[in-house]
């Protein structure tokens, strides 16, 4: 004889004996204590959450002959009989395999039969299966049914049941179990049943179950068989990290363990789209998800790093697998094909691909930045490895003084009178000037000189125009002297002295000021000084007459023989004759 499995011998017989459905309880026994009971019930919830288990005792319930506190004695032969199956009080139908119009007919014939309870009880299992003129046969009579008839309709996906139904019940939704209340109630069992089986046993049974009750005791009753040890599986959260991380020995691998511990290629696929869809779900529509309060919150860290085009690429991908898997030769190879596909989106080109790049490289640059402190620029290369890369960390801006310019007389000594005006930067007292510089080392006049062009190099397209037109003179003292081709030029400058002087003092380890005066520009100097050079080519040198000799005569011809030749058969006519 075949031993009892353990979700059978445990299924709750009683309201305070259901786990993990309080609000449930509440409002069945309240309604029974009150004798306000509904005639129609809408049970939904994951797998082994405890609908036709809760459907059974609101049976009891109703045709207990000792009822207190809205609990069931379990003791009356209406008690008894309802949980050996032999009631005629009670008529349990699966709407999966009775889902036609001829079930519904016979059912409603049965209603309109009397019973030896107070109420007859229809349960219908998975009601969504039924069939559109099931469904309509069975409208009129849920709406106004018997007097001692109350229907409870259980369903695992109510939004797959039609609204007429679920505006003619009263809807209960049934939660999944938290880690903790389901491992309290496994260490229950276990010491109830006297089982052997270790407390890591006991925790790989509880994250398999995965907040249903009836699967959580599958997998210990598995566990139990095979000596109190939990094989070894693969997450399918190696998965979802190796799809965060692009990392395609990580999915590889994941599939080769998954494999070798007797998972099927097809069956993983749809193990990892399933969860790929409770990522989603947790972007779009949190209150759908249908998962334990922990895992949940795991589930929406992953959704938020992989984000929103990542996971609906991931799930098109392996849904159109999914569709070839079925005329593969190897469907293994087919699956990891995806995977690498997936993990490696540098190698493609499509719309999808490139989406989740972008949004992955934005969600890294709003995740590094501090949103009390200045913006932040990214660094593309990293010091340690040379190397570039993407996504990294951002470092801030240097807090630069305030400053502002101020005119002196100093002028250049090459071009304009002393009268001229020239611009010098001054620090204005702040309490930023205070402030350490980001460099710890101090450098030197020349060297300041040498780095003077990487500066203006690294700054914006405008002030790199504008400063690339200016000469540097000198550097003495912290005090760089920088020659402008004019006033205009000076007073444009200096309009950009502070990015500059940021620059400097972020280089140099010390402020930095300028000091402006009217001069060429390297452009100007650079064609004056071509324009010299072609000028010393043209011009010959002197000629000495001693040494020139008369030409021969014959030997050059008249203007206008020299006229006549380049235009053969031409006439030269002399008008003053």
């Amino acid at each position: 004889m075949a031993t009892q499995s353990l979700y059978r011998r445990y299924r709750p017989r009683r309201f305070d004996e259901l786990k993990g459905q309080d609000h449930v309880v509440r409002a069945l026994r309240n309604a029974v204590i009150n004798n306000r009971e509904g005639q129609a019930y809408l049970f939904s919830g994951p797998r082994g959450t405890g609908k036709t288990s809760t459907a059974r005792i609101l049976a009891k319930v109703l045709n207990c002959e000792n009822l207190k506190d809205g609990e069931p004695c379990g003791k009356c032969n209406s008690c008894v009989s309802i949980d050996v199956g032999s009631s005629y009080d009670v008529l349990e139908l699966d709407a999966a395999s009775n889902n036609g119009v001829d079930n519904m007919r016979d059912l409603i014939e049965r209603a309109a039969l009397g019973n030896p309870g107070r109420h007859r009880v229809f349960i219908l299992d998975e009601v969504h299966m039924l069939s559109k003129p099931a469904e309509a046969a069975l409208l009129k009579t849920l709406e106004e049914p018997p007097e001692h008839v109350v229907f409870v309709l259980a369903t695992t996906d109510p939004q797959k049941v039609s609204e007429t139904i679920r505006s003619r019940t009263q809807h209960l939704q049934f939660h999944l179990l938290p880690m903790q209340e389901l491992k309290d109630h496994v260490n229950w069992v276990v010491a109830d049943a006297k089982l052997v089986i270790s407390a890591d046993a006991i925790d790989r049974v509880v994250k398999l179950g995965g907040g249903s009750v009836r699967d959580t005791l599958s997998a210990l009753e598995l566990a139990v068989a095979s000596g109190g040890e939990v094989d070894e599986q693969i997450s399918l959260d190696e998965f979802i990290e190796a799809f965060i991380d692009h990392d395609p020995g990580r999915a590889l691998a994941a599939v080769g363990a998954s494999v070798q511990f007797g998972a099927d290629p097809r069956a993983l696929t749809e193990d990892i789209v399933r969860n790929l869809r409770d990522l989603f779900l947790s972007l779009m529509a949190p209150e759908l998800v249908q998962l334990p309060k922990e895992r949940a919150e795991i589930v929406s860290d992953q959704a938020r790093r992989m984000g929103a085009s990542s996971v609906v690429r991931a799930i098109e991908v392996l849904g159109e697998v999914l569709i070839e898997i079925r005329h593969a030769p190897d469907a293994r190879l087919l699956l990891e094909v995806s995977l690498v596909k997936l993990t490696r989106q540098n190698s493609n080109t499509d719309i999808a691909a490139l989406m989740s790049r972008i949004e992955r490289l934005e969600a890294g640059v709003v995740a590094n930045r501090d949103p009390t402190g200045p913006m932040t620029r990214p660094v593309l290369v990293d010091p340690n490895t040379g190397r570039a890369k993407l996504g990294g960390r951002a470092t801030p801006l240097v807090v630069v003084p305030n400053i502002a310019p101020v005119v002196t007389s100093a002028v250049s000594s090459n071009s304009k009178p002393a009268s001229e005006p020239t611009i010098t930067l001054a620090s204005v007292p702040d309490a930023a000037a205070n402030q350490k510089p980001e460099s710890t080392a101090v450098l030197s006049d020349d060297e300041i000189k040498r780095r003077w062009p990487d500066v203006v190099a690294a700054q914006k397209p405008m002030v790199r125009a504008l400063f690339s037109a200016v000469n540097l003179v000198d550097c003495r003292d912290g005090i760089i002297t920088l020659s402008a081709p004019s006033d205009m030029h000076i007073t444009k400058s200096s309009d950009h002295l502070e990015a500059i002087s940021s620059s400097l003092k972020t280089i140099a380890g010390k402020q930095i000021n300028f000091k402006f005066v009217v001069g060429e520009s390297k452009r100007n100097r650079n064609v004056k000084q071509n324009s010299a050079e072609l000028i010393d080519e043209e011009i010959e040198e002197p000629v000495d007459l001693s040494e020139t000799t008369k030409a021969p005569k014959g030997t050059r011809s008249s203007p206008i023989d020299e006229l006549a030749k380049a235009f053969p058969g031409s006439r030269i006519i002399d008008d003053k004759k």
